[in-house]
């Protein structure tokens, strides 16, 4: 089975700090290599895989202002589609631009949407429902006027995410500073508990930055910047509990599973894909308001952090979404 992998070119495959498209593409890639699949990942010349590499765009477009999104993000698919037949499926990880080309060409193609974001970009999925095979990343995000082969949630690698058994008193938020992701809320609930918060992530909306979180930046409050690598890992487990107190019905989390695989509870706002991640009273808490977030951390402590990880090992394990997707080329290729 010959796979051609299309990642998108915002940032390298996997990212350097943030890029959670581009995270998830690279954990599929490596893990259907390591299953004996031949695949070859198209994305920016500087991706690091154990696939074949392949693409003309020398650097993502978020880290080098040379590179034109709109002119290369066309140059990538062109270079992909002009090659389809080499391959037997080829699976669309960058959004709808690539459905353009799919009509053109015979090779059987997955999309999965990684969060359908409006019913403005309906009509570049809606007409080639019957033509490409779309995975839903969480039953929450699927779109009621979709056709849809499969819900497949991401999975991460475990045994990369060290376990905390302990962790700390303090909280942790880790997601963009934007209204979306609940960073003036993660502050008022520290600050309601009298907890310390490390926060980490992009600036991703600097007027809300600069008026909801600058103003409470100090020695209770911290906001390092993005990190990966051993930082990251060191940064979603040394924490009591990740407030997740979202403004948006989230298609998915990566952060959620990452910080319960390391031991720590989430306390989440009860929308989108948060009861397909959590479980209530068990690998944290879900809830509705802000005194719900605030009672929670009073309660994290009945939280077994084994059993967090247990979960992830579990649900969200990155072999079984390899599995899951294998089983869906085969299928498809019959």
């Amino acid at each position: 089975m010959k796979i051609a992998m299309i990642a998108p070119i915002a940032w390298r495959t996997p990212p350097r700090h943030y890029g959670p498209w581009e995270l998830v593409t690279s954990l599929l890639t490596e893990a259907l290599v390591a299953k004996g699949i031949d695949v070859t990942l198209f994305a920016t010349q500087d991706s690091i895989t154990s696939a074949k590499l392949a693409g003309p765009v020398p650097a993502p477009y978020s880290e080098d202002p040379a590179i034109d999104a709109k002119v290369w993000e066309h140059r990538h698919l062109a270079h992909v589609f002009e090659r389809a037949g080499e391959f037997d499926l080829i699976h669309n990880q960058a959004d709808f631009p690539a459905h353009a080309f799919a009509k053109l060409v015979a090779t059987p193609m997955v999309t999965t949407i990684h969060g359908f974001s409006s019913d403005r970009i309906l009509p570049m999925y809606k007409p080639y429902e019957d033509r490409i095979a779309y995975v839903a990343i969480s039953d929450a995000d699927r779109h009621p006027d979709l056709r849809y082969a499969a819900t497949i949630h991401h999975g991460i690698p475990l045994a990369d995410f060290a376990f905390e058994a302990a962790g700390s008193d303090d909280l942790l938020f880790f997601g963009r500073m934007h209204p979306d992701k609940g960073a003036a809320e993660a502050i008022a609930v520290a600050r309601a508990t009298g907890r310390d918060l490390a926060m980490y992530g992009i600036v991703q909306d600097e007027r809300y930055y600069d008026r909801a979180v600058v103003p409470h930046l100090g020695d209770r409050v911290r906001h390092p910047g993005a990190v990966g690598g051993s930082e990251r890992i060191a940064a979603l487990g040394q924490a009591c509990a990740l407030l997740h107190l979202i403004n948006f019905d989230e298609p998915f989390g990566l952060s959620v599973i990452e910080a319960m695989a390391c031991g720590t509870p989430v306390i989440a706002m009860l929308r989108g894909s948060m009861p397909e991640l959590i479980d209530d009273g068990v690998t944290g808490f879900l809830v509705d308001s802000l005194d719900g977030a605030i009672a929670a951390v009073e309660r994290v402590g009945e939280i077994d952090r084994a059993a967090c990880r247990r979960a992830v090992a579990e649900r969200f394990s990155v072999e079984a979404m390899a599995d899951n997707y294998i089983a869906l080329y085969r299928r498809m290729l019959r």
